[in-house]
């Protein structure tokens, strides 16, 4: 009988927490959301203009591993770049496609045009190293900018993209900027399972907070990570990241807690991605990155996986169980809907995906789960063809130590 009265309450004390919770997280990222600069929305006229000269602007360092079927799309995008002088630097890694061809064939088209094409064949990857990191090492040797823009060779340009973002990096006096990328999706499954990641993630990661000195939040993305070139050179280069997975969020980690300035923008339409193809995508991309993310610790992934699963399946629950257990269900899929609201210029997904907010929280659960059984299983990652043991990967993955106010001034 008591355990019959026990489960009831239980259920509404835990229904109304996790309501409590989205609805604190949705104002936030209402209030947070629109103070985000939006390359789209600026007054150009507003932001400084670059330095006249002869040298470039802008290094964009581009990796690439068998992209045969995106790579041309890429340079040719980065090529039709206005505003600014590029240096691009493409990086064939290993690649046993067409990637390295297409590269070199680009290359010579671009002649005498207004940007420079360079082409990096790897071949070998020294010990010790993972394949990216030491792709984007090797692009590095060779710029000579004082920016630095990584980037991925599935990722497409708008013309006046990085003239925009420069300008505004130099006008925040940053050290770092990530624009944030349009993720292109095919159907209504693809964007709500896209908008779900990125409302999970707003949990630990507030983007509005990453320029906030003395705030944890730090950010980076493989497909726009623009970096002052002074900045990288004193993090050490990627001398720090040889066998670091995510060394996209750990640049961000590393900049910040060297006392660097980072900004996150906006800019709808300007950096391009088809990030997951179906709604199961997710699940593979998240192959090498879930457990990384966790920094290879069990537990801790073992938790986020189960904690959302409460986050998939009590809502509905609380749902079915009527009353005021219900009014915390219904609470928690109305903040949800707000959230996606307030990510409108992020993700372009309208608040009505919400409603296929369990399902594609349940698919990312399993992707992490996944990964990690993957990870422990196979003792380590397969990426770009090379097995990498999972006793290195824990021994060189740099610890997200907290950032506090002594690490960021």
């Amino acid at each position: 009988m008591v355990a019959a009265h026990v489960a009831p309450v239980a259920l509404l004390i835990l229904s109304w927490f996790l309501a409590l919770g989205w609805l604190w997280q949705a104002v936030a990222a209402l209030r947070g959301m629109p103070t985000l600069p939006d390359l789209t929305r600026m007054d150009t006229n507003a932001l400084p203009c670059l330095p006249v000269g002869d040298g470039p602007h802008l290094s964009v360092i581009v990796p690439a591993c068998n992209e045969e079927k995106s790579i041309e799309a890429t340079l040719r995008s980065l090529l039709a770049s206005t505003g600014l002088r590029l240096e691009m630097i493409a990086v064939d890694d290993r690649s046993t496609d067409q990637t390295g061809k297409l590269m070199d064939a680009i290359a010579a088209e671009a002649l005498g045009g207004p940007h420079g094409l360079e082409v990096v064949h790897v071949t070998d990857l020294p010990a010790g190293w993972l394949g990216k990191p030491h792709a984007l090492a090797k692009g590095v040797e060779q710029a000579t900018a004082p920016w630095l823009l990584f980037t991925d060779g599935d990722v497409s340009f708008a013309p006046h993209a990085l003239e925009l973002s420069l300008r505004l990096a130099q006008a925040e006096r940053a050290d770092q900027l990530v624009l944030a990328l349009t993720l292109v999706s095919e159907s209504i499954g693809e964007a709500a399972v896209q908008a779900t990641a990125q409302a999970l993630a707003q949990w630990s990661l507030r983007l509005w907070k990453v320029a906030e000195p003395k705030a944890r939040d730090f950010c980076g993305t493989g497909g726009f990570n623009m970096v002052r070139t002074a900045m990288f050179a004193r993090l050490g280069g990627f001398e720090k990241l040889r066998m670091e997975v995510v060394e996209d969020m750990t640049l961000g980690w590393m900049v910040k807690r060297a006392g660097g300035r980072s900004i996150v923008a906006l800019g709808p339409g300007l950096v391009n991605i088809r990030w997951i193809e179906g709604i199961f995508g997710i699940v593979g991309n998240m192959e090498k990155n879930g457990f990384a993310i966790f920094r290879f610790r069990v537990g801790l992934a073992l938790a986020a996986s189960l904690g959302l699963l409460l986050h998939a399946v009590l809502p509905l629950v609380a749902i079915a169980a009527g009353g005021w257990t219900m009014v915390a269900g219904l609470l928690t899929y109305a903040s949800i809907a707000l959230m996606f609201h307030a990510n409108r210029r992020l993700n372009g997904v309208w608040p009505l995906a919400a409603v296929l907010f369990a399902p594609a929280t349940a698919i990312i659960s399993f992707g992490i789960l996944r990964s990690v059984v993957l990870t422990l299983g196979r003792d380590g990652v397969n990426w770009r063809g090379t097995h990498y043991p999972l006793s290195e990967l824990r021994k060189n993955a740099v610890r997200w130590a907290p950032l506090r106010g002594a690490d960021a001034r």
